[in-house]
């Protein structure tokens, strides 16, 4: 600990984000990033948008692009918030909304960046274990709470939950603020967005970075109530009144309105990842049902860091987590079908079942 440092920073244990290696001609299927290009429009846009204009400080209030994702939506533009990635909404939605005399709820096995969120802002939680298939039960939810957040489709399991049963947890948990990570929304499953109007309590939280293939600009959105929305605004412009640059807001408005290119980039991820289950079953592995760009896998002969470890001996990275309950799992992105088809080549070479 330096003396020059706050006490509570030698205290935090920061968020682990997946490597980023500096090595060429890796297959990487370790951070969800996605296997294609953003659309050309997007291209475009960004193309048309750099010059001189950059000069000068972007809209504060991210106007244009709030207008286009609430068109999008079928919401106003009050209802929608947009930060610099869904890890800076998020962050301003824990400070905002979760400092609570009673705990915070999330799953056990859930994103890691939310406890981290708790020991920066002093937040007290509690996390509800996932149950013995790794599905999330929202019956224990039904407490005493300061708050409730999970990603739907779970992460790292990649598990989702239906819009109704979501709905049934609202309809019972009226008091505070739930916030439904969907970062992967758009590879299975139903967002919650439709449910905004009809429960002033929820907050719906999505990125670019995963389904739009935008993780290089950092563009996160919020959709909730006004009153939701104006709190996240009154963090937002008490710690950065500019976190949408003029690039990253004609990328993302140009990615709304190329609907068609959207879906078929989602459905060929969607169609890989079937295939790519089926190939990893023949080879003994045990997957979760996965609505998301990823898998999340279980071999029972084999340990997972040593696969892990010897795929990447072959050029090929995938995420070990070692943590309680998921250390003997991998989670693997979908790649390309080339990727996914080397991938398995690696696997096969491993002789698994020997």
């Amino acid at each position: 600990m330096s003396r020059y440092w706050s006490p509570i920073v030698d205290q935090l244990s920061p968020y682990v984000p997946g490597e980023q290696p500096r090595i060429d001609n890796l297959i990487k299927l370790n951070t969800n990033e996605n296997p294609y290009g953003p659309s050309p429009q997007v291209i475009e846009a960004i193309n048309n948008v750099v010059g001189d204009g950059l000069r000068l400080y972007p809209d504060p209030s991210s106007t244009g692009l709030r207008e286009t994702v609430a068109d999008y939506y079928g919401l106003t533009a009050e209802q929608v918030f947009v930060g610099n990635g869904s890890d800076e909404v998020l962050a301003h939605a824990f400070f905002a909304f979760f400092q609570q005399s009673r705990p915070l709820l999330f799953p056990d096995i859930t994103y890691s960046f939310y406890p981290v969120y708790c020991r920066l802002y002093g937040i007290e939680y509690q996390t509800i274990p996932l149950d013995n298939a790794f599905k999330l039960d929202l019956e224990p939810y039904i407490q005493a709470n300061g708050g409730i957040v999970f990603p739907n489709p779970n992460a790292p399991t990649g598990c989702l939950l239906s819009l109704q049963r979501i709905e049934r947890l609202l309809e019972r948990n009226r008091d505070s603020v739930v916030v439904i990570d969907e970062a992967y929304i758009d590879f299975g499953g139903e967002s919650a967005v439709a449910l905004v109007n009809r429960y002033p309590n929820l907050l719906v939280t999505q990125t670019l970075s995963k389904s739009r293939a935008l993780a290089g600009l950092r563009i996160g959105l919020a959709m909730g109530s006004s009153e939701l929305i104006e709190a996240l605004v009154r963090v937002k412009d008490s710690f950065n009144s500019y976190p949408i640059d003029r690039v990253a807001a004609a990328a993302a408005t140009a990615s709304f309105n190329d609907e068609d290119y959207f879906r078929k980039v989602c459905r060929r991820i969607i169609e890989s990842r079937e295939l790519l289950s089926s190939k990893l079953r023949t080879l003994g592995f045990q997957l979760l049902p996965s609505a998301a760009n990823f898998v999340f896998v279980h071999h029972p002969l084999r340990d997972a860091s040593v696969i892990a470890a010897k795929l990447r001996e072959q050029g090929v990275i995938v995420r070990h987590f070692r943590q309680p309950r998921i250390d003997g799992h991998l989670r693997i992105t979908i790649g390309t079908p080339t990727q996914n088809q080397q991938l398995i080549e690696a696997l096969e070479s491993l002789r698994l079942s020997a």
